[in-house]
Formats: structure tokens, C-alpha cells, sequence
């Protein structure tokens, strides 16, 4: 058989098995081992070499720690109730202008985001929390499930982030290390929470029924010094975490694994402020932990096995040949990948895309003369879009399993739609601006 033919077989078979509804890790695995066979000449013990050594490495990479422990500092924040605090706050204080509630939603989970990491997380306490007020001051339910969705999945780009940390324990290059990815990911990350923002500010400018304000009865309950006091009580925690961590990993002064040890401290100490520590916190917060990061390890495993078996049976030069030796300009090249990428976030975990990608689209992107960095960034900015976009965006089912029945999928796909034009057009601004990305880590690593 041709490397072609096998090429193109290896993913046609992992497309359909995730289609049939198959768990990732192990279609990952068992497709890799079937064509590792082929290819080798059903060499069981030189495949089962390789995959052991891939899994001995994965084991012994230092940077991966880092996972477990950011999980762990996000579901400590979770049951410490520190978004409630914070919305509560802005509630009242952005509450009395247009769309006030959906730019508190924004704001909140850009501190979250910058606190947790987690998606889940972000949505499911917005959804619990924010999806009611909004539908008891009769804000439209397609923007506000598309508020909440949107800005939930700002978890994922902002640092400290989960995704960050597996694409620079993938990649291994000083260039795409997990701290110059954490200061590339800063600017991106407020450029779409501030899009969000001002979406939702003009729409409702230009249209009031779409966010009414709250009444002036319930505005005019607190003095200005009331709200500035309630917004600092339930703003500086978090920052001051978010200080402890980004802080010392800016500042040269931990690695990204030593902060997120110091983030799971700071977490568990504003449990404790806010009397939500105990036992059963703790060991909630321990079980939660262990099951995800087992989970991503397993996904980590399974893409590990497949790429390597991938790449080693020429996979690798099939498809660069395909689209360098094509004679297509390199934005033509980086737009080809980037709708791959757009395309499989639709279907696949974002786990499973970057381990399959990674391998395949960096060497490219850095063969065409595209800065690791930034290209990097941009697949992860597109990642983004995959907690969004139908058939299997997560936040879309996360958000319907807390909001109130009220709210069907109809309103939230057509509620979405909006923020993931926002989305691409987010990452035309970094096509335009590429410093936006590049701009942070020069100042910090000089890279």
C-alpha cells in the first residue's frame, strides 16, 4: 500500500470511529496500533518499544505536573464561591446601564478565566448564577446563552490555562515554552473579552430590549462608595491569586509547574476567607482532580501514540508535501490549517487536535516562515472555537445542563452564532497585528 493511501486511511478510520461515538483515548490508541502494524510489517515488539518509551517520556516530563495541580486550583475556586461574590458586585454596580448584566457576565469570566482555566467551570457558574438574572430582567435568551457560552470559554486561552500547558509539554521548544506561551496568550485573551464587551454594549445601545437595565429603585440602593467597596472586597482576592501566579512565572522567578503549586495554596487559602474549606471540599476538590487529569493524561497517551506512529510511517512528509511542495503562498498554507483546525474543533476534543496537529502543522508553519510563537497562538485562539461551535461544542451542553429549562438548544445555537463570528474576526486582528501576541513575551524572555 502507498504512504498516501495509508495516510489517508489513518484518519478516515479515526474520523469515523469518533463518529460512532467511541471514547477518544482509545480510538487514538487502537488506530495507531493497527497501522503501526501495517506499516512496520506487524513487528509487535518494536511497536510495543515505541509506544512504551512515548509513555515513559510523557510520564517524565517535568512541565505536565503543572496540570494536575491547576486543576486542582480551579475546583478549590469553584466551591469557594468567589464568581458569586464578584457578580453580585458588578451586579449592582454595572446593572443601571444597557446590557449591564451581560458586560458583569463578561467581566467576571475574564477573572475566572484568569483564576481557573476550566471551562466547565466558568460556564456552569455563570449558567447557575447569571442565566436566571438575566432571564428575570428579560434579556433575549439567544444573547444571553451566547453571553455566557462566549465568555465562559475564555478559560481556555487566558493563562493560567490547561491548553497552554499540554501545547508546550507537546512542542518542547524554548520558543513555544509554556511560559512565553502564558505571556502570548494575555493580549489574545483580553482582545476577545474586550470584543465580547463591546459587542454587547453597542447591540444594546442600539437595541434596549435586546439587555433592559435594572429598575432605578433597585439601582439606587447603594451609595457609589458601597459599590467601589463591594467591587474591591470581591476583586482583590482573585487578583492578588492571579498576581501569585502569573506574577512569578513573568517575573522569572517559578517555573509554570512551582506556580501552579502556589496557585493551589492561594486557592485553598481563599476557601478557607471565604469559611467554604472543609473535608468534604477537599476531598470533592481531590476526586474531581484526579478524574480530569487522568482523563487528560489517558487523551495525552492516546495522541502521543498516534502521532508518533503517524510521523514515523511518513504521514509527516505526505501531507507538508502536500501543502508546502503545492506552491501555495504561506497564507494560503496557514489558512488551509487553520480551517482544518476550525473543522475538527466541531468533532473532536481539543486535547485530541493539538496531538495530532501539533506534529504535523508547527514543522510546517516554521518550514513556510511563520514564528513558532505565533503561529502556535493563532491554532490556539482557534481551538477556542471548538467549545462553541455545533455539533459538540462543550460549553453549549454544559450551559444547557445548569440553565434554567427556559432556555432550549434553539436559543443557544442561534445565541452563539454571533460570538463565533466574533471569534474569527478576533483572529484577523492578530493576523493584522501579530505583536499582540509577540509584544508580552519580548518583554518578559526576550523571545
Amino acid at each position: 500500500m502507498s504512504l498516501e493511501f495509508l495516510t489517508a486511511a489513518m484518519f478516515i478510520m479515526l474520523i469515523f470511529a469518533i463518529v460512532f461515538g467511541h471514547p477518544l483515548a482509545y480510538t487514538l490508541m487502537a488506530v495507531a496500533t493497527l497501522f503501526g502494524l501495517i506499516d512496520n510489517g506487524f513487528h509487535v515488539g518494536a511497536l510495543f518499544n515505541m509506544f512504551a518509551n512515548n509513555a515513559w517520556g510523557l510520564m517524565n516530563n517535568y512541565v505536565l505536573v503543572a496540570v494536575p495541580l491547576f486543576i486542582l486550583m480551579a475546583q478549590l475556586l469553584d466551591r469557594s464561591k468567589v464568581s458569586d461574590e464578584l457578580f453580585e458586585a458588578l451586579y449592582v454596580v454595572l446593572g443601571g446601564i444597557r446590557g449591564g448584566l451581560g458586560l458583569a457576565v463578561v467581566l467576571v469570566c475574564t477573572v475566572f478565566a484568569a483564576t481557573t482555566g476550566i471551562i466547565g467551570a466558568s460556564v456552569v457558574a455563570m449558567a447557575l448564577l447569571g442565566a436566571p438574572a438575566l432571564l428575570r430582567k428579560n434579556y433575549q435568551m439567544e444573547l444571553t446563552s451566547g453571553i455566557i457560552c462566549a465568555a465562559g470559554t475564555l478559560g481556555i486561552l487566558i493563562p493560567p490555562s490547561i491548553m497552554l500547558v499540554v501545547y508546550g509539554g507537546l512542542t518542547g521548544m524554548k520558543e513555544t515554552s509554556v511560559g512565553n506561551l502564558f505571556a502570548a496568550a494575555i493580549l489574545p485573551g483580553l482582545l476577545l473579552s474586550g470584543i465580547y464587551f463591546f459587542y454587547i454594549f453597542i447591540r444594546c445601545r442600539l437595541n434596549p430590549s435586546l439587555g433592559p437595565p435594572i429598575s432605578r429603585e433597585e439601582a439606587g440602593k447603594y451609595t457609589a462608595a458601597q459599590k467601589w467597596r463591594m467591587t474591591l472586597v470581591s476583586l482583590v482576592p482573585p487578583l492578588a491569586l492571579i498576581l501569585a501566579v502569573m506574577g512569578t512565572i513573568l517575573a522569572g522567578m517559578a517555573t509554570p509547574t512551582e506556580a501552579a503549586g502556589l496557585g493551589a495554596l492561594g486557592a485553598m487559602l481563599l476557601a478557607l476567607f471565604n469559611r467554604k474549606l472543609n473535608w468534604t471540599v477537599l476531598k470533592e476538590s481531590a476526586h474531581a482532580t484526579m478524574r480530569t487529569t487522568s482523563m487528560v493524561m489517558m487523551l495525552f497517551i492516546g495522541g502521543k501514540f498516534f502521532s508518533s506512529v503517524f510521523l514515523s510511517m511518513g504521514g509527516g512528509d505526505v501531507v507538508t508535501d502536500l501543502l508546502v511542495g503545492s506552491g501555495l503562498s504561506k497564507w494560503v498554507v496557514f489558512l488551509i490549517m487553520m480551517i482544518i483546525v476550525f473543522i475538527m474543533g466541531m468533532f473532536i476534543d481539543w486535547t485530541a487536535i493539538l496531538l495530532i496537529t501539533v506534529p504535523i502543522f508547527l514543522p510546517i508553519a516554521i518550514q513556510v516562515g511563520f514564528d513558532p510563537l505565533w503561529f502556535s497562538m493563532m491554532l490556539c485562539v482557534n481551538l477556542q472555537t471548538s467549545f462553541l461551535t455545533p455539533p459538540f461544542g462543550y460549553a453549549l451542553f454544559y450551559f444547557r445542563g445548569a440553565a434554567p429549562p427556559e432556555y432550549s438548544m434553539a436559543h443557544i445555537y442561534r445565541g452563539i452564532m454571533p460570538f463565533v463570528l466574533l471569534q474569527i474576526v478576533g483572529l484577523a486582528i492578530l493576523c493584522w497585528i501579530p505583536s499582540l501576541i509577540t509584544w508580552l513575551p519580548g518583554i518578559f524572555f526576550g523571545s
